[in-house]
């Protein structure tokens, strides 16, 4: 029985993509060789890299003046090398804590750099994401971070903002290529791909060309994002399978019509489990507000813990994988990334009505 997969990430990726890359894994593009060991100096690989870098660029409508990278370290290396580049002496930015992800990156931000607290939802057990007017801006912040999709606690900023005259920077892991976004407003999207976009092992980062000229030649090299860019992300040996991965899953988005459509389809797929949640007579409870409900990752619970191991249980047995919440929230996860079929969504939702009626 095929498994229905939910799983926070790495998570569930296209089966045509999966399917390509098992076709030609022995025999990358006629080379008599699997991608894994052809040399990464290669003009078959750095085609790869160029073929993923235009593909993000065409489908996340990436204007001039920026540069697409893929590193290592996943989004959690992102929460230092962001201010170590982009903050000089006497400059800070302000930080919106939305999820444990957020608190995260503020925490290692404020190791290296002058960073601070202008808006946080904590308090509420970050159920909602912060309206912009209560956003508490700082004198000059360089920039504002922001995580736009939580996945712990279920919450998303569905209208992303902006702030006139100050770029944001974003931690975009668990929606990247999700939905269009106006890419102008950022001067740092950075994302691991394991969730929407590829398997473990590889990070976009997509930076404003002038920001490169800020990274100190103080840090040490493989922490410079000009570096990084000027040897267009292969200044040493990059995560090769990953970045092909990653390729293959934006073709895909592209032979689907793209963001506008894959954003259409996560809705709909949201939809149905949302639905199920809040046609429940209280049954089941979603976590998140409903105006900042994920559309990425469904968050709710049952009655008690007991019920909700229960319901895991049965889930299990019936080949649902991965909807237990985070170890430190608990309750009941599904994660719907852009891979997630309809079809699945559809089992879910079936499951969920005969338990409750069961």
């Amino acid at each position: 029985m095929p498994a229905y997969n939910f799983n926070a990430g790495p998570a569930v990726l296209p089966r045509t993509a999966l399917e390509y890359a098992q076709r030609e894994f022995l025999d990358f593009q006629g080379t008599g060789m699997s991608v894994l060991e052809i040399s990464h100096r290669s003009k078959d690989f750095e085609a790869v890299i160029a073929e993923a870098e235009a593909l993000a660029k065409e489908l996340l409508a990436i204007p001039d003046g920026y540069k697409v990278l893929f590193l290592q370290g996943g989004a959690s290396l992102q929460f230092a090398m962001v201010p170590m580049n982009i903050l000089g002496p006497g400059e800070s930015a302000d930080y919106v804590l939305t999820g444990s992800w957020s608190e995260k990156a503020f925490q290692e931000a404020e190791k290296v750099a002058s960073v601070r607290v202008a808006a946080s939802t904590k308090e509420g057990g970050y159920k909602r994401i912060p309206d912009v007017s209560e956003i508490q801006l700082g004198s000059n912040p360089a920039y504002v971070h922001i995580t736009t999709n939580n996945t712990i606690y279920g919450a998303q900023w569905r209208a992303l903002p902006a702030f006139p005259g100050i770029p944001i920077v974003a931690d975009m892991s668990s929606d990247m290529l999700s939905r269009p976004v106006n890419v102008a407003d950022y001067g740092i999207i950075y994302a691991g791909l394991q969730k929407n976009a590829g398997p473990a092992g590889a990070t976009m980062v997509i930076i404003r060309e002038d920001w490169l000229a800020k990274s100190p030649k103080t840090l040490p090299t493989m922490l410079r994002y000009d570096v990084m860019a000027k040897n267009s992300s292969l200044y040493n040996t990059p995560p090769v399978f990953s970045i092909y991965m990653s390729m293959l899953v934006m073709r895909w988005l592209k032979e689907l019509g793209g963001l506008e459509a894959i954003a259409r389809r996560n809705e709909a797929k949201a939809k149905l489990i949302y639905d199920a949640i809040d046609n429940s007579d209280g049954f089941y409870t979603g976590h998140a507000e409903p105006g900042s409900r994920s559309l990425m990752n469904i968050t709710f619970n049952l009655g008690s813990e007991e019920q909700e191991k229960a319901f895991l249980a049965k889930a299990k047995d019936a080949g649902f994988v991965g909807l237990a919440g985070h170890r430190s929230v608990g309750g009941v996860r599904a994660s719907t990334y852009n891979a997630c079929p309809v079809e699945a969504c559809e089992a879910l939702v079936q499951f969920m009505q005969d338990y409750r009626c069961s």
